[in-house]
């Protein structure tokens, strides 16, 4: 991708996410994030929240998506940015850090510095369900800008599915490509030559609080599975 074209797909994705900010598709999903906003937990009582669609950040040119499951309520609900200032990033800036696709180990808020290399960050869902569990229909409305984000990263050549909701909203955009349904089964740590797309799909448990205090993703695994997609666009 030269420069030129470089900077029209910029620009579309910053078109497409003043799109999805406006989004009232879902009406559980805009009571609860609203809602965050004005119930806010204590340490955050100076913030002004968020409270919309989340887009999706990092690198236009990038080589990898990694897509997750949805903003948190008093993470990016409340920053307006995917993994900023929630217990998820946390755990996963400094191995993204560790393994150059992230300019420093933090997420904190939109303005903190944070650059993304190489590497785009979504999620299935944009807006904070409640108990972190979006429906069926839920993820259906969002599943038209995950693909159209997709369609304008033109140079990615590998996605990262963090947990099995991603893994599956992917496997219905590529579905869509393919032009028939796409089945595979979820299994950690695990690559999947894809038939339509970008050619290869990791699978990685998601860096929340549940997976990672529990040791179900340690630090250690959560590397082991970076590494292997950093090697892939070497």
């Amino acid at each position: 991708m030269n420069a030129a074209s470089s900077s029209i797909s910029a620009d579309h994705l910053t078109a497409l996410n003043k799109r999805l900010a406006l989004c009232r598709l879902c009406p559980r999903l805009v009571a609860h994030r609203e809602e965050a906003g004005v119930a806010k937990r204590p340490a955050y009582s100076d913030w002004d929240y968020w409270s919309r669609p989340v887009p999706g950040f990092g690198d236009p040119r990038a080589k990898v998506v990694a897509i997750g499951l949805a903003p948190a309520a008093h993470g990016g609900n409340r920053t307006g940015r995917m993994f900023t200032g929630d217990a998820s990033a946390r755990f996963l800036m400094p191995a993204l850090y560790q393994v150059g696709f992230a300019s420093q180990p933090t997420s904190e808020q939109r303005d903190d510095g944070l650059a993304l290399r190489g590497l785009y960050l979504t999620a299935a869902a944009r807006c904070a369900p409640p108990k972190d569990r979006p429906t069926p229909s839920e993820l259906a409305s969002c599943a038209p800008y995950l693909r159209e984000e997709m369609e304008l990263l033109t140079e990615v050549r590998v996605v990262l599915a963090l947990g099995r909701i991603a893994f599956e909203a992917y496997l219905r955009v590529a579905s869509g490509w393919l032009g028939k349904p796409l089945r595979l089964p979820f299994q950690h740590g695990v690559r999947y030559e894809m038939p339509a797309g970008p050619q290869a799909l990791y699978a990685c448990y998601h860096p929340s609080p549940r997976n990672h205090q529990t040791g179900r993703l340690s630090q250690e695994g959560l590397l082991e599975v970076l590494a292997r997609v950093r090697s892939e666009i070497a």
